[in-house]
């Protein structure tokens, strides 16, 4: 019989505890999820999600945007007949909005009165604080067609009781007494406009000539880059001066608006045309383009299917760099004289106003066009540089 001293007791040994699993690396399934994102993206989504991150370059395309919605709807942000002067207001300063009436919010701005002071003899406006007139939204006013088509009245803001004409000058007047407001609407309309439509005529001929100068070289190479080194070698400034005295004086503004673009055109498509020239160089021996040629596609097809889209990023990018050079040289070509001419309306035309510089000292507000001018092209700048980034997805 075993006795409790004979009993030998063995412990048992508890098994350690499990070990924790390993943490996931943070980051590490939307790591995988990302990468395998990018590697069947596109090359446009790629362009995309790059320039989302220039953020410079996403405030810089709101700014363009809005603008070109000020050109579509130039007409319904301008509140006064842009060709209507008034002699009373010659040189009128710009009038004050008062945001509150009596503690409520209610836009006003009191009458205007001219007085002739007794020491200088010049004409000098004061407020007529007994004559309240309120500013509304959705206003009617002069007749116009909406985007080209839509006969109406309605204008974004106006004055309540009173001709809106002769009674609201938000930016001053002009010489005539003429709104200043809505003739920067309408020339916002007529620079980006030209700018628009000349870049994109370069950018035809850019890659037109430089397609064919690429892909045929040769005798056609020798002719078109004799051509653009003909352009670069003369000087801007002869060049639009020879060019707008030959423009008879009885043209109307269309045919001057015309004569403007196609002379900055031909102008502006040289450095496009060079930078199409070299990247068909290096693609035409390629092997698609001769199988293209085998399956029978003619040179226009390879050229405008086959090599063009190869780039399509940077002539993107280089068409946005292009605008603002478009836009100075019609404002300057206008602020010369060389350009646009009243009546037409331009930044430029705007502009010639404050050549003279005791008009700039008594009238300062005559320099607001410089003001849009200077934003849209550091945004045209700014956007471009984004773009030029972008196109490039794989960098750095």
């Amino acid at each position: 019989m075993a006795t409790a001293a004979n009993i030998v007791v063995t412990p048992v040994e508890t098994p350690p505890p499990a070990a924790p699993p390993a943490p996931t690396a943070p980051g590490l399934v939307d790591g995988r999820v990302a990468e395998e994102r990018v590697s069947v993206a596109s090359q446009w989504q790629l362009m995309w999600w790059r320039f989302r991150k220039h953020r410079l370059a996403m405030v810089s395309a709101g700014i363009v945007a809005l603008f070109y919605l000020g050109v579509i709807f130039a007409d319904f942000l301008a509140y006064a007949d842009p060709y209507a002067s008034e002699g009373q207001r010659t040189l009128l300063p710009p009038q004050a909005i008062h945001l509150f009436d009596d503690g409520r919010f209610a836009p006003f701005v009191y009458g205007i009165k001219g007085e002739r002071d007794l020491t200088t003899f010049k004409r000098v406006y004061v407020e007529d604080t007994s004559r309240k007139l309120y500013v509304r939204p959705f206003a009617t006013g002069f007749d116009y067609k909406l985007l080209g088509f839509i006969p109406t009245n309605m204008h974004l803001i106006g004055l309540d009781g009173a001709p809106t004409e002769t009674n609201l000058f938000l930016l001053g007047g002009d010489l005539q007494g003429r709104d200043l407001w809505s003739r920067l609407m309408y020339s916002t309309q007529t620079s980006l406009t030209i700018g628009l439509v000349g870049v994109t005529l370069s950018l035809l001929f850019g890659v037109v000539l430089g397609g064919i100068a690429g892909y045929y070289g040769g005798f056609a190479d020798t002719v078109i880059q004799r051509l653009i080194e003909v352009l670069f070698s003369i000087p801007s400034i002869p060049l639009w001066m020879g060019l707008a005295a030959a423009m008879p004086r009885d043209w109307g503004i269309v045919q001057v608006y015309f004569a403007i673009t196609v002379i900055i055109s031909l102008i502006g498509w040289t450095t496009l045309a060079r930078v199409v020239r070299g990247r068909f160089l290096s693609l035409r021996d390629e092997d698609f383009v001769k199988a293209a040629e085998l399956a029978g596609a003619g040179p226009w097809r390879i050229i405008f299917v086959h090599l063009a889209p190869l780039f399509l990023s940077h002539i993107i990018a280089a068409t946005t760099l292009a605008l603002p050079a478009m836009i100075i040289s019609e404002t300057a070509l206008s602020f010369l004289g060389l350009g646009l001419r009243p009546p037409a309306m331009s930044w430029g035309v705007l502009l010639q106003q404050a050549q003279n510089v005791q008009t700039v000292a008594l009238s300062p507000w005559l320099m607001i066009p410089a003001i849009p001018v200077t934003i849209v092209i550091l945004a045209f700048n700014f956007l471009g540089d984004g773009l030029r980034d972008a196109a490039d997805p794989y960098g750095v």
